[in-house]
């Protein structure tokens, strides 16, 4: 079993055709796993709806609580890029032992259908949380980042090992 833990970010932001805001509603993962014909068994539970930059450390703490008590010893975790490693660097320090987190995210929102890269995260993130040792990693366009080696590049739009 495979814990999916959301936390907002671009993933699953709505776009206003209106306002031209973005916003949240609901998550697109369940979907996205029927879509996608997924056979793997998995959890899936919201944390939180929140865009990265808006993350608190309280918001960190909650994701760092549920990876700890979840009986699973795999997590997926959808979040927001502007803060993904943030994140993932906080999960790492609080040395959960034997348990493999992935981090993913997406720079256009699922609802925007084919040109989201989310759908593509979010599947190479389930094949890297089910074979990579147990740590914490960020998955990103097909590559999966240990924690302390990756950044975003604000330039490219996409992330890279440091």
């Amino acid at each position: 079993m495979i814990q999916v833990f959301v936390t907002g970010g671009t993933f699953d932001k709505e776009y206003n055709y209106i306002t031209g805001e973005l916003y949240f509603q609901d998550t697109h993962l369940k979907e996205m796993f029927e879509r996608g014909r997924c056979e793997v068994s998995i959890d899936i539970k919201t944390l939180m709806m929140i865009d990265s930059l808006e993350m608190t450390e309280e918001d960190m703490s909650i994701i760092v609580h549920n990876c700890r008590k979840s009986p699973h010893h795999h997590i997926l975790i959808t979040h927001g890029t502007d803060r993904i490693v943030d994140t993932a660097r906080v999960l790492a320090e609080s040395a959960i032992e034997g348990k493999t987190i992935v981090l993913t995210g997406a720079m256009i929102p699922y609802a925007f259908g084919t040109s989201s890269d989310g759908f593509f995260n979010l599947g190479s993130a389930l094949a890297f949380v089910q074979v990579l040792p147990p740590g914490v990693y960020v998955v990103m366009n097909g590559r999966y980042f240990n924690w302390n080696k990756v950044r975003k590049n604000r330039q490219t739009g996409t992330f890279e090992e440091v």
